[in-house]
């Protein structure tokens, strides 16, 4: 079983019953930024609580480690809007820290 480093950015989320683990690393922040725009202006949106629901599905799809094929955007969004906001919020920090501080 794999377990996230929440000290390199990463945190687990769970998709289709299975634990994935969400590595923010360079390649995968690029490809989440030339899809969502500045990350910059992504974490002024988190801290502002003007983040949209799909935007944060499109943030953790992109940094699935080693991503199975069968994880697809539309099942980390059903996984996301099954946990609730209360519960993807604490995964979605770790990730944004990691954006906004590094290793």
């Amino acid at each position: 079983m794999t377990h996230a480093n929440s000290a390199r950015g990463e945190a687990m989320l769970r998709v289709g019953g299975e634990a994935l683990l969400l590595r923010p690393s360079f390649a995968a922040l690029v490809a989440a930024e030339e899809e969502l725009g500045p990350l910059f202006a992504l974490v002024e949106r988190a801290a502002a609580g003007e983040m949209r629901l799909a935007e944060m599905a499109v943030l953790f799809w992109h940094v699935v480690a080693d991503r199975p094929e069968w994880v697809t955007r539309e099942a980390v969004g059903d996984a996301v809007l099954a946990m609730g906001l209360a519960q993807a919020t604490p995964v979605l920090r770790v990730v944004l820290k990691q954006i906004l501080v590094g290793r």
